[in-house]
């Protein structure tokens, strides 16, 4: 996988994440995984070396998105205490739910026992530490390969805290009939609290699966989550991912996810956005492979003083290979949104065919998005096509509704639910799309006043 991050400032904090890797580092057995311990502590120097990308020049990057409030504050691990006690009422009022899921749950961090099930003899749904051991030769072989520490600071601080995490595994030929959930959950526990959430997720040839993946605030507190997914495709598997960022107003979250896809393999991608304070999906697909193929989807939605960026790239490898990029974008009060949207495609993949495609509804005269659709094109025989939009409510459309006796809200409401429903209709597990329904239903009335 390319990385871009360059960056030569030093974390303010940088003491204080040294503390707590030194902490981790003398807490862990390796318990039959040593190979675990070399990967943390390449981790460890790569993001001693990089500091956090807040240089405002030379960091393209970053251009758009300023994490220096990340490292202005000295975040506490935690990773010693246990999970809070948590009952699934609570997680049913923020995130998704459905009790026929497939369920690893996570609570600042720690498995939550409670909050898990598996039903499917066939599907591995393991914790990290323990699927390090018992699943060595499906773990080892792909953590830290797609996901590289060189170069991308926040990866490489993710590796170096890993402990616990998800590992997902479906077996060559199967089909797993009902989705499974990911949840990292934050409790109202402590304030300024950090965690590493890492997912690795592995299919065999001709397999499929369909994944939930939800980050979700049970308070009101501070935190900074930092995840960090791998996945990776066998040839013929199918892969239907959602991404569901629920967190509240004063959270950070960096999300990477890397994608790896070999011939004939699909994976379809469509992420919710709308909470953290500042937030980043950064998603990179590798169509590795004839006849790989890419949809990913998304909807943002920011008020107040939210800001939102989408670094969504595609790298064509191989030939006959499709992707599909469609994000559309909901932005209110003084928020901030950025898209940037790249494809890439090698001189050897001939016959590819590519889209881009981002488009933005700006409610409020404070909000501001930024959005950057691009090309790289190497080969001379595809067909490739990006475009961006951003505009208003249609102000005709507003008089027409209101000329037959529907009020100016409830006409705008109608406005902006429509514009979103073309993402949202896509999301395919009726618990969830219901879910993200409410969400954005919930967040109407706020986004329709700062049209005022």
């Amino acid at each position: 996988m390319p990385t871009e991050q360059r960056t030569t400032t030093a974390a303010a904090h940088g003491g204080q994440y040294l503390a707590d890797y030194r902490d981790l580092v003398g807490r862990l057995s390796p318990n039959g995984a040593t190979w675990l311990t070399s990967l943390r502590e390449r981790a460890w120097n790569q993001f001693a070396s990089l500091g956090f990308p807040t240089a405002r020049r030379g960091n393209e990057p970053w251009k758009y998105t300023n994490v220096r409030p990340i490292d202005r504050v000295a975040f506490q691990s935690g990773f010693h205490a246990g999970p809070a006690d948590v009952a699934t009422e609570e997680v049913q009022e923020t995130a998704p739910h459905d009790d026929s899921w497939h369920t690893l749950a996570f609570v600042d961090a720690r498995r939550s026992q409670t909050l898990s099930s598996n039903r499917n003899s066939d599907l591995t749904l393991a914790n990290l530490p323990d699927a390090a051991v018992a699943r060595r030769s499906i773990v080892e072989p792909h953590l830290g390969k797609y996901a590289e520490v060189d170069g991308d600071a926040f990866a490489a601080l993710n590796t170096a805290f890993m402990n616990h995490g998800a590992v997902v595994h479906v077996p060559e030929g199967v089909s797993v009939q009902r989705p499974v959930h990911l949840l990292f959950a934050a409790s109202n526990a402590d304030a300024d609290r950090v965690t590493h959430p890492r997912s690795l997720v592995v299919l065999g040839d001709n397999s499929r699966l369909t994944l939930v993946e939800t980050y979700a605030s049970l308070g009101s507190e501070r935190a900074f989550t930092n995840a960090v997914v791998e996945i990776v495709l066998g040839e013929g598997a199918q892969l239907d991912h959602y991404r569901i960022l629920a967190e509240n107003e004063k959270t950070f979250h960096i999300g990477i996810t890397r994608v790896y896809q070999p011939s004939d393999s699909t994976f379809n991608s469509l992420s919710f956005a709308a909470g953290p304070d500042v937030g980043r999906n950064d998603l990179h697909v590798l169509l590795d492979g004839e006849g790989a193929a890419c949809t990913l989807n998304g909807l943002y939605m920011t008020a107040n003083r939210q800001h939102l960026d989408n670094h969504i790239s595609t790298t064509h490898a191989k030939p006959h290979g499709t992707s599909n990029q469609f994000y559309k974008g909901i932005l209110a009060g003084r928020s901030r949104a950025v898209f940037s949207g790249k494809v890439v495609v090698q001189r050897d993949a001939q016959k590819s065919y590519a889209q881009q495609k981002d488009l933005n509804l700006v409610l409020s005269k404070g909000a501001e998005i930024d959005t950057m659709p691009s090309l790289e094109i190497y080969a001379d025989d595809v067909q490739c096509f990006h475009g961006a939009t951003a505009g208003h409510v249609d102000e005709s459309a507003l008089f027409y509704m209101e000329s037959r006796g529907i009020d100016r809200d409830t006409a705008t409401a109608m406005l902006i639910h429509g514009f979103a429903s073309e993402i949202v209709e896509k999301i395919q597990p009726q618990s969830l799309r219901q879910y993200v329904e409410r969400t954005a239903t919930r967040l109407l009335p706020d986004f329709c006043a700062s049209m005022a």
